[in-house]
């Protein structure tokens, strides 16, 4: 009965102390940060939010909105994108064939806000000239005729922008996709492809708000000069006094060149951050040797 007892006493304490370990163990790997967790990655997700609230603000009241203030937007959300990178998760989802698309992404980007600065300097140039011709009295209208469709065109040339960055808001929407092939690589790479794909479509989305919004401000400046021109030549027609042409620069024109002023540096601070990010996922995907 001794022995008999000695192992009924030793038996069921011999598998408790070996559990221990094991829920030691356990209990550390359950402890470890949650991807969805971390906090750059929330960090990203925040700034993701910012953008397209801005970026719905924007459509809601585009001539209220001020474009360079979703620049600072873009920007921040570029910087955060930059911190995630650093992640080895974010390493690996990038290393993952749907980097593709991510990199597709941030070059259409880069095209896009290229082209933004080249618009802002045809907006400027055209700015000058409908100054110029609403204070000169010879040859007005043809001047300022010419100075008005030039601005136009490149109105429409922010539209035509605004609707190429849409592809990308489009792809980095289907989020599910970027989960799909990064199935065989892990939940937690999936997770951070869908994230870095979600900050890429918020970019993209606030972008073209930007652009739109500068298109607004351009063709609110056109169509008040115009206005105003025309009452002026209505005025020589009747041969009655006609304002002097100091006061023929409409206030819309002033905020165009205001609005031109903020988004230059902007814009310029904006495409560096594209390419850095670009850079950056180019190396992820072939380091150096």
């Amino acid at each position: 009965m001794a022995p008999s007892f000695g192992r009924s006493i030793s038996f069921p304490l011999s598998p408790a102390r070996s559990s221990k370990p094991r829920a030691a163990a356990y209990h550390v790997r359950s402890i470890s940060l949650p991807y969805r967790s971390h906090p750059l990655l929330a960090h990203l997700h925040t700034h993701t939010a910012a953008a397209r609230a801005w970026a719905a603000a924007a459509a809601a009241e585009p001539t209220n909105t001020s474009p360079s203030s979703g620049l600072t937007h873009i920007d921040a959300l570029l910087a955060a994108v930059a911190e995630v990178l650093l992640l080895p998760e974010a390493q690996a989802a990038v290393r993952s064939a749907s980097s593709d698309c991510l990199l597709d992404a941030f070059l259409l980007l880069a095209d896009a806000h290229r082209g933004f600065q080249e618009a802002l300097l045809a907006l400027r140039r055209d700015a000058a000239d409908v100054r110029a011709a609403l204070r000169r009295r010879d040859d007005a209208a043809t001047r300022l005729a010419s100075a008005t469709r030039s601005q136009r065109r490149t109105e429409k040339e922010l539209a035509r922008l605004a609707g190429a960055v849409s592809s990308v808001a489009v792809a980095g929407n289907n989020k599910q996709s970027a989960r799909l092939s990064l199935a065989a690589g892990g939940a937690e790479e999936a997770e951070m492809a869908a994230a870095l794909m979600d900050a890429a479509a918020a970019s993209a989305v606030a972008s073209a708000a930007v652009f739109s919004a500068s298109a607004s401000v351009s063709s609110a400046a056109s169509t008040s000069s115009s206005k105003k021109t025309a009452s002026t030549f209505a005025a020589f027609a009747k041969k009655t006094a006609v304002m002097e042409t100091a006061d023929l620069a409409p206030e819309k024109l002033d905020e165009l060149e205001h609005c031109i002023d903020e988004c230059e540096s902007g814009s310029e601070m904006v495409f560096r951050s594209i390419v850095r990010t670009r850079v950056s996922l180019l190396n992820i995907r072939t380091p150096a040797i």
